[in-house]
């Protein structure tokens, strides 16, 4: 095989002209979807003519629902475990009905998940595109016609760019101009959130978004730490607003973060939390001046968004997981504690599995700040 980096083509690369429809399959988390959202855009620029589908999990579906490249969106609703034998079996008989009317050409599977190997064979396209899995048996090797390689040390190559060889593998090499995240809020996200930010009366620019939790606890930095931080942006002149998913795990934090701020003296910062869906969270961090956070979807969405990121890494490796893309103004910053935790990434969740990265917990207010304040430029 010839190596993906080079200018030649593999030799079994496909022949688009062959190729009407595609499903593009990611059976992931929020933010695995979103980063998977390049992939239709360069494959459409490389094939205007081919219409690319996508298959995901319905609580992801926001990620890719109104992407301009996208035709149809086929979600698997994890519920559907809770309606018994028939019940499941039911929905899932239609989601396969649907998907075989479309009589795809290329599957791209872009997970281990086991699914991929059943929809090559159930809905068989010509062609099918998966990664290699060692240890997968037969069954797995047998249900695609090509298989992209995986990069050993995966903190080197971002998943976004491991996307991508799908294409690659295929002979189809994405146009640099293609690599973005797509996110499309629409317009009742929108507008709704520009309602939510007059009545905290705030100016779209005119205020910095801090995302601070994240749904894993060792991937969150302290309570404290973004009290001082919330205090640093006030006093520079920007107000703060704060947001969370729904619910106790994230919203948990959020008061942590508030009532350090009342120890500190200071008033309560602005928060959203548990009140916008994943649109409207695109649709407010597309209005704010920068955003901070740690590593996760809403990360990405701000990246998604353009907005400047200055993220927190600890042990998940911003070389595989970093912001991506190029933000409206500035760059995206990231702060970590490489030089003084050398095991990092390790990818652990917090140190000998203990819930608590102290690679992450031990980054300083300063550290942040540093990073910050040249974005909060006026």
């Amino acid at each position: 095989m010839l190596h993906r980096y080079n200018n030649a083509m593999p030799f079994d690369a496909i022949n688009l002209s062959q190729v009407r429809r595609v499903l593009v399959t990611k059976l992931r988390h929020h933010g695995d979807v979103l980063l998977a959202s390049p992939v239709l855009s360069a494959l459409k620029a490389a094939a205007p003519h081919v219409e690319v589908d996508a298959l995901v999990y319905t609580d992801t579906a926001e990620m890719l629902d109104g992407h301009p490249d996208l035709s149809q969106l086929h979600c698997i609703d994890r519920g559907w475990k809770k309606l018994g034998l028939i019940g499941q079996g039911t929905a899932e008989w239609a989601l396969f009905t649907q998907m075989k009317a479309r009589q795809y050409d290329l599957l791209i599977h872009l997970t281990e998940h086991p699914r991929g190997a059943w929809l090559s064979r159930l809905l068989k396209p010509r062609y099918a595109v998966a990664p290699r899995v060692n240890g997968r048996g037969r069954f797995w090797k047998n249900s695609f016609t090509h298989f992209v390689s995986p990069i050993m040390g995966s903190g080197r190559r971002h998943v976004v760019e491991q996307n991508l060889d799908a294409l690659r593998r295929l002979g189809i090499q994405p146009a640099p101009d293609k690599r973005a995240l797509t996110l499309v809020p629409g317009v009742d996200a929108d507008a709704h959130v520009s309602v939510r930010l007059q009545s905290l009366g705030l100016k779209p620019g005119g205020f910095v978004h801090l995302h601070p939790p994240s749904r894993w606890h060792f991937k969150c930095w302290t309570a404290d730490g973004w009290a001082e931080i919330i205090a640093r942006v006030r006093a520079a002149g920007w107000p703060v607003v704060l947001t969370a998913a729904p619910g106790d795990k994230e919203g948990r934090l959020i008061d942590q973060i508030q009532q350090a701020l009342v120890r500190q003296n200071e008033a309560p910062a602005l928060s959203l939390a548990g009140a916008l869906s994943l649109k409207e969270l695109g649709a407010l961090t597309g209005q704010a001046k920068m955003f901070a956070g740690v590593d996760s979807a809403p990360m990405h969405i701000a990246a998604a968004m353009k907005t400047p990121v200055v993220v927190l890494f600890g042990p998940s490796g911003e070389g595989h997981w970093g912001p991506w893309g190029l933000p409206r103004e500035g760059q995206h910053q990231v702060v970590t504690r490489s030089a003084q935790f050398n095991c990092r990434p390790c990818g652990l969740d917090g140190c000998g599995g203990g819930k608590v990265s102290e690679c992450l917990t031990s980054i300083t207010v300063d550290d942040v700040w540093a990073a910050m304040a040249p974005l909060l430029i006026k």
